[in-house]
Parts: C-alpha cells; structure tokens; sequence
C-alpha cells in the first residue's frame, strides 16, 4: 500500500531547509511589497517591507551569499519605491 499523502507531506516537510523556506518568503514580500506600491496601498507595502527587513538577518551564515545580497537589493530598492511613492501621495485625509 502507497504511503498517504499526509505521510508524504510530512516527510517532504522534514527534509525542508528552514533557511530556503525563509529565502522563498521574504522573496514574495519583496514581490508582495511592489504589487501594493503599485496600486497605492502604502501600510500593506509597509508590512511586507518590515516582515522583509526581519527576515534578511536571519539568512546570515545559511550558504546562499549571492541569494542573499539579492534579497538585500531588493529591499534596499522596495525601500526606495517606497519612500518615492509615500513623498508623491497626498497628505492623509487631503482628498
């Protein structure tokens, strides 16, 4: 009889490495981050940008140096977009 697929899922889930999981999500909160800046929703942006920031340290010492300093440019550059979108949005409560 074939393993379950919960049995399946469990042991792919124990051979994950923790490090790319977390290389993976700050990836999508980088992509997350500039699809909210796109469509002006600047406290979403803001969150992905902070969960981004809080994951990069922790990819310290995990292997993947260039993936990395990739992630770290790409939340030096959503940092930007952002403060270029939040000086180029009407003061709140303007509209």
């Amino acid at each position: 009889m074939a393993d379950a697929p919960s049995d399946d899922l469990q042991a792919e889930l124990r051979g994950l490495k923790i490090g790319q999981l977390l290389l993976s999500t700050a990836a999508t909160l980088a992509s997350l981050a500039y699809g909210k800046l796109e469509i002006g929703d600047l406290p979403e942006a803001r969150l992905a940008i902070d969960a981004m920031a809080a994951l990069v340290p922790l990819l310290e010492g995990q292997g993947e140096d260039e993936a990395r300093r990739s992630l770290q440019q790409a939340l030096a550059n959503v940092k930007l977009a952002y403060a270029d979108a939040a000086s180029a949005a009407p003061p709140e409560g303007s509209q």
